[in-house]
């Protein structure tokens, strides 16, 4: 049997669709009902609510041994996907304790039950940093500790350093860095939170890049590398390198709405983050822009997804193509 933390999340529930379209049996972590509802959903999104009563449900936290103690019973293959994902400087203490604890805990049990494999979601914010000669992040570019990094990236890098530790004691491993997961439902968390801000008619675009890729197609590699006889090793998914303008660009086209028509450089955004910050410490408004965001937004990294296509002989759906398949649910 697989299991799949996370379970509840974009990925998550992609994936334990996915898995069961295989049929694989599958033991998804959930939370709360509430979590298990965002998974109906999905299965409903698609029309295959029929593989819905095919789950076999664990209530469990990552970071409450006990109840991971009764998920692993039965496991051969694990999907860490569970993750806190913020840029909020307030969260650092919870980025850590989730995503580098609550990664230590996993490979705990994984190595205790004697897992066979472990496949765990990171991020290509964990990836490493461009050397003054280097123009592209591979899976090969080094992490330097002396550039500023996310509170975010710190804890995702946290725990692959870990999930390595792992494969030094016997386990085997695989790790995937996605960048920027396009997929539906899950519009107000994440990179959902794109749409819901383009459908609500988003005035300002920046020209910063990174690499998407759809749901679908993260899942899918997912699968495939699991079956595969691949360990020890890491694995970029994008799809393509896009820059923010050209992505909303492409929603706003997809929803029939206007585009973005401020273009909002360095200095404005600099602005923004500062207020912004005041406005939550003296006033105890939620973060929405912070230093680090603003920073991404202006950010020009290219990333390759050259190792998977050639070494999964692996075809990735173009984002505007997948947008497009989207545009009646949006």
């Amino acid at each position: 049997m697989v299991l799949v933390t996370g379970a509840t999340g974009l990925v998550g529930s992609h994936l334990v669709l996915h898995l069961l379209e295989q049929s694989q049996m599958v033991k998804a972590l959930f939370r709360n009902e509430n979590g298990k509802q965002k998974v109906k959903s999905v299965f409903e999104y698609y029309n295959k609510q029929e593989l819905f009563g095919k789950i076999h449900w664990c209530q469990a936290d990552i970071l409450d041994i006990p109840s991971l103690e009764i998920a692993f019973q039965d496991i051969n293959y694990v999907y860490h996907c569970a993750a806190l994902i913020s840029f909020d400087p307030k969260d650092e203490g919870n980025l850590r304790k989730t995503n580098i604890e609550g990664t230590q805990n996993i490979i705990s049990f994984c190595i205790d039950f004697k897992i066979k494999k472990l496949c765990y979601v990171s991020s290509i914010a964990a990836l490493g940093d461009l050397a003054p000669n280097e123009n592209i992040v591979t899976e090969e570019s080094e992490w330097n500790p002396e550039i500023q990094h996310s509170d975010y990236a710190i804890s995702k890098y946290g725990a692959e350093m870990e999930v390595w530790r792992a494969q030094q004691e016997g386990l085997d491993v695989i790790i995937v860095n996605p960048g920027v997961i396009l997929g539906p439902l899950f519009w107000i968390e994440g990179s959902g939170e794109i749409y819901e801000k383009v459908k609500n008619e988003l005035p300002f675009y920046t020209k910063g890049s990174t690499g998407f890729i759809s749901v679908n197609d993260v899942v899918s590699i997912l699968s495939l590398l699991m079956q595969s006889n691949i360990t020890g090793e890491k694995f970029i998914l994008i799809s393509e390198n896009k820059t923010y303008q050209e992505l909303v660009f492409a929603i706003a086209e997809t929803l029939k709405i206007k585009k973005p028509k401020l273009y909002v450089g360095k200095l404005l955004t600099s602005f923004a983050w500062r207020a912004d910050w005041f406005l939550a410490t003296f006033f105890r408004k939620k973060r929405i822009l912070t230093n680090d965001l603003a920073s991404a937004l202006h950010s020009k990294d290219v990333y390759s997804n050259e190792k998977t296509i050639k070494r999964l002989g692996y075809k990735f759906l173009e984002v505007d193509v997948y947008l497009n398949s989207l545009k009646t649910n949006l």
